[in-house]
């Protein structure tokens, strides 16, 4: 499904099918590389099937679409500029195949907006980030699994180091009047997802 609605993406702008493929090798190869646990082809998976749910609230679809496959694509825990590389990445490939500029600085803004998940006056964005963070509000075990994903994610660093920098992340998530900025979002998955930071928090 990922593959043959990225294909279907590009293919609105290009005839290309070898560069399509060579696009979709790449993400392939990004998402699938050793270290990644959660940010993985099936995080976007879910992406794909959240945002589903909304895409009739879009402004600009094809933007939001091009955001969910390249919004991770460059994911090093050492970093700082992820998002920012990840949206260098999009926006090549959106220019070698003719995406109008303005979509293409639409989808960059909408992956840097993954670095804060801050409240924004853009639709497109917050539905986006917030279905980006759906994994908070799933059940326990969805979400246990997504916190040892992480963990695994950034095995580089010694709990002395890791635990207090995810604890003051969890801390910055309760802190927030409201997680969720769209109303689709915040109706499934505020309540759970307080319950599930709590949770992880008060036990690190």
């Amino acid at each position: 499904m990922l593959q043959e609605t990225y294909a279907s993406l590009l293919g609105r702008y290009t005839q290309d099918r070898e560069l399509v493929s060579a696009g979709w090798q790449q993400l392939e190869a990004a998402y699938s590389a050793g270290g990644r646990h959660y940010h993985t082809l099936n995080h976007l998976s879910q992406l794909l099937a959240d945002l589903g749910e909304v895409q009739h609230q879009f402004h600009d679809p094809d933007a939001v679409w091009f955001s969910l496959y390249y919004h991770d694509i460059v994911y090093e825990v050492r970093a700082d500029d992820n998002e920012a590389q990840s949206a260098v990445q999009a926006g090549d490939m959106m220019q070698r195949i003719g995406v109008p500029a303005g979509r293409v600085a639409q989808c960059r803004q909408l992956i840097l907006a993954t670095a804060h998940h801050r409240a924004t006056n853009d639709k497109d964005t917050d539905l986006f980030t917030d279905a980006d963070l759906a994994i908070l509000g799933r059940d326990e075990a969805a979400y246990d699994r997504y916190s040892l994903q992480v963990r695994s994610e950034y095995a580089v660093f010694p709990d002395a180091l890791y635990l207090p920098g995810r604890k003051a992340v969890l801390a910055r998530f309760l802190a927030m009047p409201r997680i969720f900025k769209t109303e689709h979002f915040s109706d499934r998955f505020e309540t759970q997802a307080r319950l599930n930071l709590r949770r992880e928090h008060d036990r690190l």
